[in-house]
Order: C-alpha cells, then sequence, then structure tokens
C-alpha cells in the first residue's frame, strides 16, 4: 500500500487531518490524534499504527511486523514489509487503528466530527 493508497483510504473519514511530524514523517490523526504513522526513514515504505492489545502479541510474531519503536507500549505495530500483506488487510488495520483511537475521544467531540461507533448506539 502505497502513500497514495493510505491518502485515499484514511482521509475521507470523519476527523481526519493529515501533517508532517518529526522532519519527515506523514502522520494521520482524529481530532489531534495519532491513528497512523508513515515513515520517510529508515524504510520509506514502512509505517505504523495502533491495534487491539489482545492482538499486540500475535501480530509482532509474524514476519514484516515489529513492536514499534517508542509506541509499543501503547500497543503500536510497525509494519516493515508492507508487501508481504494484501492491501484489504492493511486497510482493515488500519481502519481498525483509527477506531481504536476514536472511541477514545470525548463522547462530545465524536459527535460533533460525525464519528459513530458501535459503543455509541448502546
Amino acid at each position: 500500500m502505497n502513500r497514495r493508497a493510505l491518502d485515499q483510504l484514511c482521509t475521507p473519514w470523519p476527523g481526519v487531518s493529515r501533517d508532517v511530524k518529526w522532519g519527515a514523517d506523514l502522520v494521520y490523526s482524529v481530532a489531534g490524534k495519532m491513528f497512523l504513522v508513515c515513515l520517510d526513514q529508515p524504510q520509506p515504505e514502512a509505517f505504523s499504527f495502533k491495534v487491539p492489545d489482545e492482538h499486540f502479541l500475535a501480530l509482532t510474531e509474524q514476519p514484516g511486523i515489529i513492536p514499534s519503536p517508542y509506541a509499543a507500549r501503547y500497543k503500536w505495530i510497525r509494519v516493515t514489509e508492507p508487501k508481504r500483506y494484501g492491501d484489504a488487510w492493511l486497510a482493515a488495520r488500519i481502519r481498525e487503528s483509527y477506531e481504536l483511537v476514536a472511541a477514545k475521544l470525548p463522547k462530545k467531540t465524536r459527535l460533533a466530527l460525525g464519528i459513530e461507533l458501535s459503543t455509541d448506539r448502546l
């Protein structure tokens, strides 16, 4: 999944913004909270995102996926070899990251941005 595909995937979601942090890394956020980091160095094709706590260990045991440096304690992974995984699988994981981060936002913020989660309907 290249940067253009990531952009087409993420930017239509409610509340998403993108900017460059740390000089060169493209970051996607929802209401100012990061959910996807596209690395410029050392591997331009690598990216990091949040995963459910219960999936973290299983995912980091897969080839081409490592605990994300500086963010592993928050259950972020780095996909170092995205070509090993299909675009559909990656898109689903990135959407899951977006929803995990959005779920931590105050309900008032989510409603203002038009973000509806399954827990909001209960």
